[in-house]
C-alpha cells in the first residue's frame, strides 16, 4: 500500500522511485587503435559506425560507478571504475548503463569484451582479427566478420551470429540459446551447451562439433567437407537438408532425425528405440548411438 501510494505521487513514473542517479559521459579518442578491450558489469554495449575518423564512446552510467576511458599502446581500454560505498548499492535501481562504441567503419585487431548481464551487440559493418566476449545472463548478437578466431560464452545469456566469415566459430552456453545464421567458417564450427537449445541454419565449416545434456540442436543446411561430431544426454537432433564426409551422433533418451543430402553407410545401435535408415551401401560412414532415443533419417 506504502510503494503505490507512494508510485502514485510521483505520477506512476517508475523513474523517479529510482535512488541511482545516472549521467551521460561522452569521451573523445584521436589517438589511432587496433584493438578493443572492455570490462563492464551491468552495462549494455553497442557499437556504432562514427561520423568522423575519430572514435567517440558514450557512457550513461551511474555517479561514482563511472567507466575509464583510455589509451594503452595501441589499444582503445574501457573499464568500470565503481567508487561506490557498500551502503550506495542497496536502494531502488530501475535505470540501465549503456556504453555505445562509435569507431570508423573497418578492420580491427582482437576485440575483447568480458562482462556480467548486460548485453552486447556487434553490428556488420566492422571486421575483426580476433573476438573474445563473456558474459553472464547477458545476450550477445554478433553480425561482423573475424578474420581468425570467434569466442563467445555466455552462461543464462542466448548467443546470435549470423551473416559473418571467420576461421573458426567457438561458442559456450549453459542454458541459453544459441543460433548460428548463414556463416561461412574456414575451419571448424564448436558448440558447447547444458540446456540451451542450439539451431543452425546455412553454414558451410570442414567440421562441426557440439556436446550438450538436455538442449536440442537443429541443423538447417549445414554443409562440412569433413564432419559432424555431435554427442547430447537428451536432447534431440535433427537434420534439414545437411551432410558432412563422415558422421557421428551419440545420444542417450534423445531421438536423431532428419534428411541428408548424399547416401551414406550408416551404422545405427539402440536399446529401446526404433531404427528407420535407407539400405544405402555407399558414401562415408554415419554412425548413430542411442540409449533409448529413436533413429530416423532419410536421403533427399
Amino acid at each position: 500500500i506504502m510503494f503505490g501510494c507512494a508510485l502514485m505521487a510521483q505520477g506512476w513514473d517508475f523513474m523517479k522511485l529510482s535512488t541511482a542517479q545516472y549521467e551521460t559521459n561522452e569521451h573523445i579518442i584521436v589517438e589511432a587503435f587496433q584493438n578493443i578491450s572492455i570490462v563492464a558489469d551491468t552495462a549494455d554495449i553497442t557499437f556504432a559506425t562514427s561520423e568522423s575518423d575519430r572514435c567517440l564512446v558514450v557512457c550513461h552510467e551511474q555517479k561514482n560507478a563511472t567507466h575509464m576511458v583510455v589509451m594503452k599502446a595501441d589499444a582503445l581500454e574501457i573499464k568500470l571504475a565503481d567508487a561506490r560505498k557498500w551502503y550506495e548499492h542497496i536502494g531502488i535501481n530501475i535505470g540501465s548503463p549503456k556504453i555505445t562504441v562509435y569507431i570508423p567503419q573497418g578492420a580491427y585487431g582482437t576485440l575483447s569484451i568480458k562482462g556480467s548481464t548486460g548485453d552486447v551487440e556487434i553490428p556488420q559493418n566492422f571486421q575483426f582479427e580476433f573476438m573474445d566476449i563473456s558474459e553472464s545472463t547477458g545476450d550477445v548478437t554478433n553480425y561482423a566478420s573475424v578474420s581468425e578466431d570467434i569466442k563467445i560464452k555466455t552462461s543464462t545469456g542466448n548467443i546470435y551470429v549470423e551473416n559473418i566469415s571467420t576461421s573458426t566459430v567457438d561458442l559456450f552456453a549453459s542454458t541459453g540459446k544459441v543460433t548460428a545464421s548463414n556463416v561461412i567458417c574456414g575451419k571448424d564450427v564448436k558448440v558447447h551447451v547444458s540446456t540451451g537449445r542450439t539451431e543452425m541454419t546455412d553454414i558451410k565449416c570442414k567440421n562441426v562439433v557440439s556436446e550438450g545434456t538436455t538442449g536440442d540442436m537443429t541443423l538447417k543446411n549445414v554443409i562440412a567437407s569433413e564432419s559432424f561430431s555431435i554427442e547430447r544426454s537428451t536432447g534431440d537432433v535433427v537434420f534439414y537438408g545437411c551432410d558432412a564426409a563422415e558422421i557421428s551422433v551419440k545420444t542417450s533418451t534423445g531421438d536423431v532425425k532428419g534428411s541428408l543430402l548424399a547416401e551414406k553407410v550408416f551404422v545405427t545401435k539402440t536399446n529401446t528405440g526404433s531404427v528407420v535408415t535407407p539400405q544405402t551401401t555407399t558414401g562415408g560412414k554415419c554412425e548413430v548411438s542411442t540409449d533409448t532415443g529413436d533413429i530416423k533419417i532419410s536421403i533427399s
